[in-house]
């Protein structure tokens, strides 16, 4: 580096040499002298100090990256997902596969497997990203209301601002009405609500604030398995200790408080995982993302927050819950607007103040993800005139659910035919016949098993 620096120096003396003088030849001559200069005299040491740059080893390493960070996986994106992108690209250049596109069934991204958007979410966006459309007379009126509303709460009156770290105001205020009318009247109050960047964001950040200790008095985590990789990621990032509990397969995947029980010891008279929490002093996380996401009749979402507050005082004013809900799932599938919230119960104050400290550092989730969390909470209601339309297709297409439920139950990943063209009132999935044939026997003896199981249910 010094030898660099008295290079620099002598040329710097030569060029303002060259100022002071005053014909043009001079100044030439002296150019030419710079360059000989360069050229010459410090060949060796320029060229020895670049050789010993070049040679320097690298600062970051995978010896000297965080541990924690190299020891994250993320299954949904992994080797396999990186693999299937090469061999997507290959397909492109027109090199041969034994099929013809890669359908990727690793991550729940609804568009991507052929879900419409919805209009109206879709429609009140679009005002807000360009106020000019409010005066166009191809936008519903409910639309336009709900456009303006959401911009009256940004600074400026544009969604381009950065908004509150918990997020737009009136957005959480909507927000906690829906969990009202969600949970038959159990009040939610919109202080404890905070918007977040889908809810893996959330999820994330309250890991944050758990975890602490260090040895045998680290935090634990405890998650179920089969598990979502966010929370082993997560968990492995923040060097927390992940603490496993295994779902019941053979009964529906439902989870057996016996399994709990192995889990932590002496336990006694567990009725529920909110009564386990209570009694072991656990902090509650409830990923309910998939709360729209329920096909069959006889069921229905529940959520921690109303059976926890259905279990009285001693529950309710004690057990300490957050829950979280995204844009991503559902009816609505919008997975890259990352929009989502999270609610909070039963949060000490001071802890409060450093949840929200701790989302002020990344400043706010995307706005255009608040005003699509938005539309989620507070869709069109009768009497609206984009209500019909809505209603219509919010409801999922039986194609549609077919194929989903088929992908759900046994791994086949098909398409709607809805996505091709076909006749009114006919359904159809779409899917290759290019695996090879003992491949091909296995899918369709599953499909024909699943078939029968689905006729026999929803017929």
């Amino acid at each position: 580096m010094h030898r660099f620096s008295g290079l620099a120096r002598e040329a710097a003396g030569v060029a303002v040499a060259s100022i002071r003088l005053g014909g043009q030849q001079e100044r030439m001559e002296v150019a030419i002298r710079l360059v000989a200069t360069l050229a010459t005299g410090h060949k060796a040491s320029s060229s020895l100090a670049l050789k010993e740059k070049r040679s320097r080893e690298k600062i970051l390493t995978l010896e000297s990256m965080n541990p924690q960070v190299k020891a994250v996986e993320y299954a949904v994106r992994g080797p396999i997902v990186l693999k299937a992108g090469e061999i997507e690209n290959e397909l492109r250049k027109g090199i041969k596969k034994p099929f013809t596109e890669v359908i990727k069934a690793n991550i729940g991204d609804a568009h991507a497997m052929g879900q419409q958007p919805i209009t109206f979410l879709r429609q009140v966006v679009a005002l807000c990203t360009y106020p000019n459309l409010l005066d166009s007379p191809n936008f519903p009126e409910d639309s336009k209301k709900r456009a303006r509303r959401i911009l009256q709460g940004c600074g400026g009156n544009s969604l381009g601002s950065y908004s509150a770290s918990q997020g737009v105001n009136c957005i959480r205020e909507d927000v906690a009405a829906y969990i009202e009318r969600r949970d038959g009247g159990v009040p939610a109050d919109p202080d404890n609500i905070y918007l977040t960047t889908g809810a893996s964001d959330g999820i994330a950040t309250v890991l944050k604030i758990l975890v602490s200790g260090g040895g045998r008095s680290r935090t634990g985590v405890m998650i179920p398995i089969p598990q979502y990789p966010l929370y082993s990621a997560a968990i492995s990032e923040l060097d927390a200790i992940q603490v496993n509990y295994y779902l019941d397969e053979e009964n529906c995947w439902a989870l057996d408080v016996n399994e709990l029980r192995r889990q932590v010891q002496s336990r006694k008279c567990i009725e529920d995982v909110i009564h386990f929490a209570w009694e072991e002093k656990l902090f509650l996380l409830a990923d309910e993302v998939y709360q729209d996401n329920v096909y069959s009749e006889s069921c229905q979402f529940h959520s921690f927050k109303k059976i926890l507050y259905e279990m009285g005082p001693d529950y309710c004013n004690n057990v300490e819950l957050a829950s979280f809900h995204s844009t991503s799932k559902g009816y609505m599938g919008e997975c890259g607007y990352r929009g989502g919230y999270m609610e909070v119960v039963n949060l000490h104050p001071d802890i409060k103040g450093q949840l929200v400290k701790l989302l002020s550092v990344r400043l706010c989730p995307p706005v255009s993800g608040q005003a699509a969390m938005d539309i989620v909470v507070n869709p069109p209601v009768p009497g609206e005139e984009s209500y019909a339309q809505f209603i219509k297709t919010h409801k999922m297409a039986p194609d549609m659910f077919y194929c989903m439920k088929l992908l759900e139950e046994t791994g086949i990943c098909v398409v709607p035919g809805s996505g091709f063209g076909q006749r009114e009132g006919t359904y159809h999935f779409r899917m290759t016949i290019l695996p090879p044939v003992e491949k091909l026997k296995i899918l369709l003896e599953k499909v024909k098993d699943f078939h029968i199981k689905f006729l026999e249910e929803y017929s």
